[in-house]
């Protein structure tokens, strides 16, 4: 699923679901077996374990809570959600300002915490029969090495003029898609809000904020397999015997 849409339109885990689904439905009538790699827990479970089903609305409290982000900022949300839901304040970013807001209209249009919601979900998979997850992972010093090393290439490889060009093209620096991690911070350095150096220091350091959310995400499904990424021989053993089980 890569290039499928303009940056300018709106993309959720829903339409991840649908687009995802059709794209294992076309590998799988080929009589192969589909591989989803990734780092976004949410649209992993979404597929995987079916989407939030109360999707409870108010478009009235979201606006307000969105006043309330811009004039605010997302600390002032964040301590209100941790007041009345701190188990969803425990697994977001002070800086997520869109599921902060999002957390806080379910429990103000309903007046029961999202994670109470999604207790209540029924555990249920998108048609999968048979699902093997596996997450690799490394010590902290190394994951943080890689962190940098991979800045540094993304930044030599012409990442700032990747972003140039989105501009140039009239994508406004405000989309949702260009605040993404990497792309807003190369948006600071092209306004001149921050130099090269502290461009890519404040890139590595939100990517690792990133990772470390990502493995927090993971470590919370029981049906992860855990592997150091050195072990390929016994990740290789592992999905060798489950594609031969899922061949009988």
């Amino acid at each position: 699923l890569i290039d499928i849409i303009d940056p300018r339109e709106q993309y959720d885990a829903a339409r991840f679901v649908e687009d995802a689904l059709r794209a294992i439905n076309t590998i799988v009538n080929r009589g192969n077996i589909p591989l989803l790699t990734g780092g976004t827990g949410l649209y992993l479970k979404a597929l995987t374990q079916g989407l939030f089903e109360a999707a409870f609305s108010d478009e009235a409290i979201r606006s307000q809570l969105n006043r309330r982000l811009q004039q605010e900022g997302g600390e002032s949300l964040y301590r209100e959600l941790q007041a009345v839901d701190p188990e969803t304040a425990a697994r977001l970013h002070v800086n997520d300002g869109q599921r902060l807001t999002r957390a806080l209209e379910i429990f103000y249009s309903t007046g029961i915490p999202w994670s109470v919601h999604l207790r209540r979900q029924p555990d249920r998979r998108a048609g999968f029969s048979r699902l093997l997850l596996l997450c690799l992972s490394c010590e902290r010093d190394s994951l943080y090495e890689r962190i940098e090393q991979r800045t540094g290439r993304m930044m030599a490889q012409g990442f700032v003029q990747e972003v140039e060009k989105l501009l140039d093209m009239g994508y406004s620096p405000d989309l949702k898609a260009m605040q993404a991690i990497g792309y807003r911070h190369v948006n600071k350095y092209l306004a001149g809000e921050w130099g090269r150096a502290e461009t890519i220091r404040l890139l590595v350091r939100d990517t690792r904020r990133y990772a470390k959310r990502q493995l927090t995400w993971f470590r919370a499904n029981p049906a992860m397999n855990w592997y150091d990424r050195e072990d390929a021989n016994i990740v290789m053993d592992h999905v060798g015997r489950f594609l031969g089980s899922v061949k009988k």
